[in-house]
């Protein structure tokens, strides 16, 4: 299987099971129907992204579907918690990318997301043998990442929380969910 589309998603979930609040992240997400098969971090040349919307409408129950996650818990109250997902995409088509996945403490969103788009862009390029330093590489008026010549398109998604005041779980996670068609 080569997937066709992705589509990247968020969700939390608080509960007084640690296994609940997970469930209830995912359906936060959209995707608790699905059996999730987490993968690594490839993103196939051609492979469109697609909105959550549109990619949820795609998905069907007890589907086995191919995702990169990220997870984080805490039962410890007001604790900041943090899951997210970058990806690094160079702009020719025939090129594949990378995704990345993190999960911190006490890092907010902004952070928290730029963090992951400069994972993905620096495993890309090292993976493609490119010297790369993320800060001098960063073009602000065109908002993406130039390596060796060719411009690379980044994104994140990122879902944040505080642990609950009461102490019950809260779980976060950031998917991106691959797609056959």
């Amino acid at each position: 299987m080569v997937p066709k589309k992705v589509f990247f998603t968020k969700g939390v979930g608080r509960h007084r099971h640690e296994l609940q609040s997970f469930e209830l992240a995912l359906r936060s997400a959209g995707i608790e129907k699905c059996n999730l098969v987490n993968v690594s971090s490839i993103i196939p040349p051609e492979c469109k992204i697609t909105s959550k919307d549109t990619g949820v409408t795609g998905l069907k129950p007890g589907q086995i579907t191919y995702c990169v996650m990220s997870r984080n818990k805490t039962n410890e109250p007001n604790r900041l918690i943090g899951a997210a997902i970058g990806v690094a995409i160079p702009k020719e088509k025939d090129s594949y990318g990378y995704i990345s996945e993190h999960h911190s403490f006490g890092e907010v969103g902004k952070r928290l997301g730029d963090h992951v788009e400069d994972l993905a862009a620096t495993m890309l390029a090292t993976t493609l043998g490119f010297e790369f330093d993320p800060d001098k590489a960063w073009d602000e008026r065109k908002q993406e990442y130039k390596m060796s010549g060719r411009f690379v398109r980044t994104q994140s998604i990122a879902q944040t929380a505080r642990g609950d005041k009461n102490g019950l779980w809260t779980t976060v996670i950031a998917a991106a969910v691959f797609l056959e068609k």
